[in-house]
């Protein structure tokens, strides 16, 4: 799974990145200063079932800290869009085939105001034309995808509704789209109008999460007032308080897990703690955290509705061959099965899948058994 930063140039898209990975990146005011897409590893975070059992884990990826399990996700960060990206403007094509392998999208708005549409400094510019460009363009960018697909279908001897849906899927498999993904949609919109059936194949296939960024600014939380009540998955950020705040724990000077509160606990200069007192009181005092790592839960969580699983090989030690305990997490779509599961941790143990065994209960697992969030379970397969 891989989630896709896009925004405008200035958005504060390549900050937002930075504070999800920690990976220094080039962060400018310049248009288009991200050309090639930037590549790391960010973290979701869950409760992990260490505590419920007991246990110490070891964790192969990612960490454990006092029972919050850090599990890592792709973020790929792309380079800035402007209106007419779809047709080739700016570097636009570009940047939109880098999103091809995208999950999942959070769009980094400019929440003040202070930028255009292409980046430029300005007063007053609505964030929530950015917002609705931004969507536009690459749901054009799918309609020239599924109009290009539309000319073999009706170039076919046979125009059933089982035939466009293989075209479509064959059209759009560098989109990482599923076939349940297209046949959802057709139900949903009439291929006959391209742009409106693109527009729900888009929001089935790659919805979007708007980090309503520079939240630390007045005229942002202004704005932001006004844009909360038109979309539901909208999510206060400052990139920049979220760097600050990562790299004063990195120094040892605070106390800081993402997405929640921080104390002061090293030395600090009065300019350290004044920008420490900022951030504590006018933006997780107001908002509850910094907003990047709920961007990131949210993103994985709600809108792609994914669930986390840790696959052992002993339900009874809670661990790998290795003795490595809880060593894995899975984050898998909602309704997954056992038998899904296994093929997902090898595809030979997906071939011989005998059951699997629930940790809990110690009962068996049919193949079809669909998992639930905090599922720990073993995959029993022919030697």
């Amino acid at each position: 799974m891989i989630v896709g930063l896009v925004g405008k140039p200035s958005s504060g898209k390549s900050s937002t990145f930075k504070a999800a990975t920690l990976i220094d990146v080039k962060i400018t005011g310049i248009p288009f200063c991200t050309i090639e897409p930037n590549v790391g590893i960010g973290y979701v975070i869950i409760d992990c079932v260490c505590k419920e059992f007991k246990v110490t884990c070891n964790p192969r990826t990612g960490v454990c800290k006092n029972g919050k399990r850090y599990v890592p996700v792709k973020l790929i960060d792309v380079g800035g869009l402007i209106p007419g990206s779809h047709l080739g403007k700016g570097i636009g094509n570009k940047f939109l085939d880098d999103l091809r392998q995208a999950s999942v999208l959070i769009q980094t708005v400019d929440c003040s105001g202070l930028t255009d549409s292409e980046g430029k400094p300005t007063h007053g510019y609505d964030p929530n034309t950015e917002i609705k460009f931004l969507e536009d363009e690459i749901d054009l960018w799918f309609a020239g995808v599924i109009k290009r697909a539309l000319q073999k279908f009706e170039r076919r001897a046979v125009a059933s509704k089982a035939d466009l849906v293989k075209v479509l899927l064959e059209q759009l498999s560098g989109l990482e789209i599923s076939k349940s993904c297209i046949e959802l949609a057709l139900e949903k919109a009439s291929i006959t109008d391209v742009e409106n059936f693109a527009k729900v194949l888009r929001k089935i296939s790659k919805p979007i999460l708007i980090a309503a960024n520079k939240i630390d600014l007045k005229e942002a939380q202004e704005n932001f007032e006004k844009l909360k009540g038109k979309y539901e998955y909208i999510v206060p950020t400052s990139a920049e308080a979220e760097i600050a705040l990562k790299k004063a724990g990195e120094k040892g000077l605070i106390e800081y897990l993402p997405g929640n509160d921080f104390e002061i606990t090293g030395e600090v200069s009065e300019e350290q703690r004044k920008a420490l007192e900022f951030i504590k009181g006018q933006i997780i005092g107001k908002y509850g955290s910094t907003g990047v790592q709920d961007c990131l839960n949210k993103a994985v969580f709600n809108l792609l509705k994914f669930i986390a699983v840790y696959p052992v090989a002993d339900v009874n030690k809670l661990s790998d061959k290795d003795g490595n305990v809880l060593p894995d997490v899975f984050l898998v779509p909602q309704e997954t099965t056992v038998r899904e599961l296994a093929y997902k941790i090898h595809t030979e143990i997906g071939e011989k899948f005998i059951c699997g065994i629930d940790a809990r209960t110690k009962q068996k697992l049919s193949a079809a058994h669909k998992l639930k969030h905090g599922d720990v379970v073993e995959i029993a397969f022919k030697k």
